[in-house]
């Protein structure tokens, strides 16, 4: 048995051995530099560390202005040394991800259809640039391929800004008529919406059989129209492949920009890959 005190609460295991103190605190989720708490069942703690900043705060207070969408209200949040902490209330209900076995298939498809229903309030907030609320940049894993897709990007005002920025993920072996092509295979991406731009089943909230709120807000923004559908082409697991898949359907059908994305992510990703090959055979 370790003598080593917890890391994050500085408890051995001989201490709690001999007490009886059974904590109502629990780290539920860690990744990189964040923690994410809760505090009983009333309260949700997220910490993170200052490698990207986050601006779940001001997106969350936006879409609670703005739209009906369920989301997490702030309580506080606040600077420690290089950590952001935000204390808010807990969303009701379960993971989409735990309850999503359990569930029939009609009762996957009513949650799809409600969660594109309030996606569809998003559609109407709108910028002229590609960016964060206030004018700053966006961050984007996906969008972007760069060799550290954590950089900022933008803000982007025109459609011809975002290519080029797209661009730099490319593998410099991709020859310049491919690049052309590729270019050409992009649909507009106007008007910049507000995007949440991670459905993953872990961020969708249910309750007894219905959505109950969307969370994980952090690097939302205004992206193109096409992102949100886009980028349920990414899933975390078969699960979440399957709960995209579903979700796509009740969404505005966005397929070309879906299929110029695909034909990017493998160029910049893995230019031997079959798609990849497919797509530079073509010229």
């Amino acid at each position: 048995m370790s003598s080593d005190p917890c890391a994050a609460c500085s408890w051995t295991a001989e201490r709690q051995k001999h007490c009886n103190y059974d904590s109502c605190l629990k780290l539920f989720y860690e990744a990189g530099d964040r923690g994410v708490w809760s505090l009983g069942s009333k309260l949700i703690l997220k910490d993170r560390g200052g490698s990207l900043p986050t601006f779940e705060v001001p997106n969350m207070q936006f879409v609670q202005e703005q739209t009906s969408i369920p989301v997490p209200t702030v309580v506080e949040s606040w600077e420690e040394g290089d950590h952001i902490l935000i204390l808010m209330r807990r969303i009701p209900g379960e993971p989409l991800s735990k309850v999503w076995p359990k569930l029939s298939t009609d009762g996957k498809e009513r949650i799809a259809q409600q969660t594109a229903e309030y996606l569809q309030q998003l559609r109407k907030l709108q910028s002229g640039s590609i960016q964060s609320l206030g004018g700053g940049p966006v961050f984007s894993n996906f969008l972007f391929k760069h060799k550290d897709s954590e950089l900022p990007h933008g803000p982007l005002a025109s459609d011809d800004d975002l290519w080029n920025d797209m661009e730099h993920g490319l593998k410099e072996t991709i020859p310049e008529a491919v690049r052309i092509q590729l270019r050409r295979c992009m649909p507009s991406a106007t008007p910049y919406t507000f995007t949440h731009g991670d459905l993953t089943n872990v961020n969708i909230m249910v309750e007894n059989g219905s959505l109950s709120g969307i969370i994980d807000w952090e690097m939302s923004g205004y992206l193109p129209v096409w992102w949100e559908y886009v980028c349920t082409s990414v899933p975390d697991s078969e699960e979440d492949r399957e709960w995209k898949a579903l979700l796509r359907k009740y969404m505005p059908d966005h397929t070309a920009a879906r299929e110029f994305w695909l034909d990017y992510y493998y160029l910049c990703r893995d230019p031997g890959s079959e798609r990849a090959i497919k797509f530079m055979e073509k010229e």
